[in-house]
């Protein structure tokens, strides 16, 4: 595959309820934040809020199945939390290339946007292109 600045995917999820007690479950945080709705109602969010590392895990989807895609490698992820993801948000993850290395590597810029538009998660990434 020919790839080029500012080639770009993205995809769309609606974090549910099951997926906040799984990554917990798979991951082993089970911070009152994400799981105890009484104790998250309380808090600053007013609210159960996602894992951040969930909605940040779905820039690995992006990466490794459509840009670069199947074959990449992850090499780094620096990611800033914006704001707060809520249970039945629909999350939008976009990877853009911002440069092509001639090591075969590549860094892009990885955003998370809830429905509203909102930036809840920016970064960069560093990957190996497949060949």
């Amino acid at each position: 595959m020919n790839y080029y600045m500012g080639q770009s995917a993205q995809i769309s999820k609606t974090i549910t309820e099951t997926d906040v007690y799984n990554f917990a479950g798979i991951c082993g945080d089970f911070n009152s934040l994400h799981v105890d709705k009484i104790i998250a109602e309380k808090s600053i969010f007013g609210q159960r809020i996602a894992h951040g590392a969930l909605i940040s895990s779905l820039f690995s989807t992006v990466l490794g199945m459509y840009l670069p895609g199947n074959g990449t490698i992850y090499l780094k992820q620096e990611v800033n939390y914006r704001k707060p993801v809520f249970i039945q948000d629909t999350v939008t993850v976009k990877a853009t290339i911002q440069e092509i290395l001639k090591n075969g590597n590549a860094i892009l810029e990885t955003c998370a946007y809830n429905q509203n538009g909102e930036c809840v998660m920016d970064g960069t990434a560093l990957v190996k292109l497949p060949k």
